[in-house]
């Protein structure tokens, strides 16, 4: 565990946000460091950087196992990317998500890469946190596969096999301008709209509690017009739909059908869900031995955020997040439990060899 927490620590330490180019390629150097003298491939795409270790001789057509990590963190506090331990806890930027699962991952692989017989890979990326479009869907669209995936995004050692889908949706009303004195000569462009985010209400209810359930955010309402006195002619609403994988089919058709014949859509992003089989076989052996070690059962989860899995899940790869204990991740007092990275790497440990 003294390895494990030194380098969750260096990690920790990088800053390691989008703006930060140097620390991002500091984060991966360090990393490369920790596993000098093994194979990888290394992948650049919009100068977003990504590397993927692997224990064969070449390349595979397909891995068995791909352990996913990304580097990559929201930004903080400056005293945030100083690391410290209290009470059994690491403390720091990216302690929970996902600097101390991808420190375990990358000392994993470094003690059993040369010792399983089949094809195993880690796979570490810098852009997960705005998409991991140049990351780890940039690699799949080279050829990267694997039989299964797990990502070590926080769960608190549950299995996640199934998260939300992603819209991000423009909707756009016309009126008329006219006089605010004289609005009877006008036609109100937000109260058009208002309307139409009545009729969205009611068809997608905010939730009083966690729901599996998709839902919609108005994330924000824009108008052109800047002054009191005049009817807006136009306005603009963002949308952040977060869908479930059985609503996929028909939540764009739903939206459409509230829409007012002045109101256009624009889609500004259509991410997919996340989904594999609770009953697939890894998932069931990883249920067993963490049983075996932490004496509990892990439960199957769905996440409400979306993960890289889902770009492989659009190749027909299945996978999963799992993650040690931890909370406030993207918060101010982000932790992970000293205890449970133990646990995390004797779980991986035992997947790896079963």
């Amino acid at each position: 565990m003294d390895t494990v927490l030194q380098l969750s620590k260096k990690l920790i330490a990088i800053p390691s946000t989008q703006d930060n180019p140097k620390a991002l390629d500091k984060v991966l150097e360090i990393s490369e460091q920790a596993l000098e003298g093994f194979r990888f491939e290394a992948f650049s795409k919009k100068d977003s950087r990504s590397v993927l270790f692997y224990n064969t001789q070449k390349l595979p057509r397909k891995f068995k196992i791909i352990l996913n990590a990304h580097l990559d963190v929201v930004p903080a506090k400056k005293h945030q990317y100083e690391p410290k331990e209290k009470n059994g806890r690491l403390y720091g930027r990216g302690a929970n998500d996902m600097k101390a699962a991808a420190a375990t991952m990358i000392l994993l692989f470094k003690e059993l890469a040369s010792s399983v017989s089949y094809p195993l890979s880690l796979q570490l990326v810098t852009d997960e946190e705005i998409g991991g479009f140049n990351g780890t869907k940039y690699q799949i669209e080279k050829g990267v596969r694997a039989d299964f995936i797990i990502a070590g995004e926080p769960t608190e050692f549950g299995i996640n096999n199934e998260a939300k889908g992603i819209l991000w949706i423009k909707l756009k009303t016309v009126g008329k301008a006219a006089h605010g004195a004289y609005p009877w000569n006008g036609d109100n462009a937000i109260l058009k709209i208002k309307k139409t985010i009545d009729l969205l209400e009611k068809e997608f209810p905010v939730p009083i509690k966690e729901e599996w359930q998709t839902t919609i955010n108005l994330a924000w309402i824009k108008t052109f017009n800047q002054t009191f006195n005049k009817v807006p002619d136009n306005c603009h609403v963002g949308l952040d739909i977060r869908y479930i994988p059985k609503d996929k089919k028909d939540v764009l058709n739903r939206l459409r059908n509230l829409l007012s014949k002045d109101t256009t859509l624009e889609i500004i992003m259509n991410e997919p869900t996340q989904y594999t089989d609770r009953k697939n076989p890894y998932i069931l052996s990883l249920q067993k031995i963490i049983k075996k070690v932490t004496g509990k059962t892990s439960p199957i989860i769905v996440k409400h955020g979306s993960s890289d899995i889902r770009h492989f899940n659009q190749v027909g790869c299945d996978g999963i997040t799992f993650g040690p204990i931890g909370a406030n991740h993207h918060g101010d007092e982000e932790w992970v439990s000293i205890k449970s990275l133990r646990d995390y790497y004797k779980v991986l440990k035992k997947f790896l060899t079963f």
